[in-house]
């Protein structure tokens, strides 16, 4: 392959779901842990949005193709990649396609930014039926890796090998929210052989018998453990569970903050057949890292209620605020308003450097007019100037909790706080932006940006 992994980042949400409240509501035995959630403002796109942002603005290129993985798109019939080109305010140049469908997108997202360059994204959302396996051992997040040249990379592709099977291990419908597993021995029984002949031949071409670190992830879970015993491979980021066609992502991100110039990884993806690949690391790996490590975003994390969880993901339905529903967002408008809805970008005086958020053609500060240049604003922090906490206002999750914020090197603007309770929130309190879903209404996801505590 002639293309590396110059720069990659991983995002977790915030929130978690303890194992003991799951079992206490359920009546079963729960046992110790917590799942990760996303919160009832995220979905696919926007966690992909915040891995893609720590990836790309790693000091690395803008990539020229975006390849979006998931098994949970937002939208179907529209490309959900768009979001994420826009949101990176990348203009209307170069390529983004989602590849979603199943886990496998993952590899396959993969293997074309490896062929071609660009930024290859996994996201995802595993919803379990309550009860189920997949309730209590599936997890939410995103992962995003950045191709480049092979002389630049932190990552390097030796080999890699394929094996592909027909068979009922894990499906489902495009209107089921949670998936369909068949008994876990048939998968196990299929995956095997599979992932034998996938791994012997991708570290034959290597040239290698055995590697310094080994991932597997499965959609199946007797058959990842089956394997990860036998191959040798070292527990997981403690916490994380199984992430659909994010799993793959986070679990080599979790490696690569750990790993080593010359080390050696073998990543195993079993799901539908296997995929093995033989990957090095450089001693640019140390540069490579955007954002926080995985195991520093599962510590901590602010844990809800079952009721909530169920909530949060459409399954038990509560009473709405008596307010009217929110407007459908209007499609010419928000094309308009691309660059400020989607990047967050606003506009600075040439005359004066005042900046405006929305952006403005008449400088509010000296009258200048047309005298304005793009201030991109996203990655920018700021402070809480005034705030108000409103308990009626219309919210999947009240109260809503609405911030003034004066953004460091000007810029004042009116946002709604996500990831915070009421009394974390202050006067002084430092926020960051964070991509998320306002609402939905009419079948349009309306996205735009929120803050929260940093």
């Amino acid at each position: 392959m002639e293309h590396g992994i110059v720069a990659y980042a991983a995002y977790v949400p915030r929130h978690r779901l303890a194992h003991e409240e799951l079992g206490g509501e359920l009546g079963v035995r729960g046992g110790g842990g917590r799942r990760v959630i996303a919160s009832y403002d995220e979905d696919s796109t926007t966690m992909a949005v915040e891995a893609a942002r720590a990836a790309a603005g790693n000091g690395a290129a803008a990539p020229g193709a975006i390849y979006f993985a998931t098994t949970t798109p937002p939208y179907l019939d529209k490309t959900n990649a768009a979001a994420i080109h826009a949101a990176l305010d990348l203009g209307h140049d170069g390529f983004a396609v989602d590849v979603a469908g199943s886990a496998r997108s993952a590899v396959g997202a993969s293997r074309a930014a490896a062929a071609t360059g660009g930024l290859v994204v996994m996201a995802d959302m595993v919803t379990g039926l309550p009860g189920s396996g997949d309730e209590r051992d599936g997890a939410d997040g995103a992962a995003a890796f950045l191709f480049g040249p092979a002389d630049e990379a932190a990552v390097e592709f030796l080999a890699s090998a394929s094996a592909t099977a027909e068979f009922l291990d894990r499906w489902r419908l495009p209107e089921e929210i949670a998936s369909h597993r068949w008994e876990e021995r048939f998968g196990l029984e299929m995956y095997t052989p599979l992932i034998r002949d996938a791994v012997s031949r991708a570290l034959g071409d290597a040239g290698l018998e055995r590697t310094d670190h080994v991932i597997v992830s499965s959609s199946n879970p007797r058959a990842a453990a089956a394997a990860g015993k036998q191959l040798g491979a070292a527990p997981g980021a403690d916490g994380l569970g199984y992430v659909g066609a994010a799993d793959l992502g986070l679990r080599l991100a979790a490696v690569l903050d750990a790993a080593h110039p010359g080390e050696t990884i073998l990543n195993v993806s079993a799901t539908d057949g296997c995929d093995a690949a033989v990957l090095r690391v450089t001693d640019r790996i140390a540069n490579a890292r955007g954002g926080a490590p995985v195991a520093e975003q599962l510590e901590g994390g602010r844990e809800v209620t079952y009721a909530t969880y169920l909530s949060w993901r459409g399954l038990l339905e509560r009473e709405p605020p008596r307010r009217p529903d929110p407007e459908r967002p209007a499609g010419p408008p928000a094309a308009r308003a691309e660059a400020w809805k989607f990047a967050f970008v606003g506009s600075r005086c040439r005359k004066c450097g005042q900046v405006h958020v929305p952006p403005r053609r008449v400088c509010v500060g000296c009258g200048a007019v047309d005298e304005m240049d793009r201030a991109p604003l996203a990655d920018r922090p700021g402070t809480v100037a005034t705030y108000t906490v409103d308990r009626l206002a219309f919210s999947p999750s009240p109260p809503m909790i609405d911030v003034v914020v004066d953004f460091d090197g000007g810029g004042r603007y009116t946002l709604e706080v996500t990831d915070a309770a009421p009394e974390e929130i202050e006067i002084g309190t430092r926020l960051e932006l964070t991509f998320r879903r306002l609402y939905t209404t009419g079948g349009i996801h309306n996205y735009f940006w929120k803050v929260r505590p940093i």
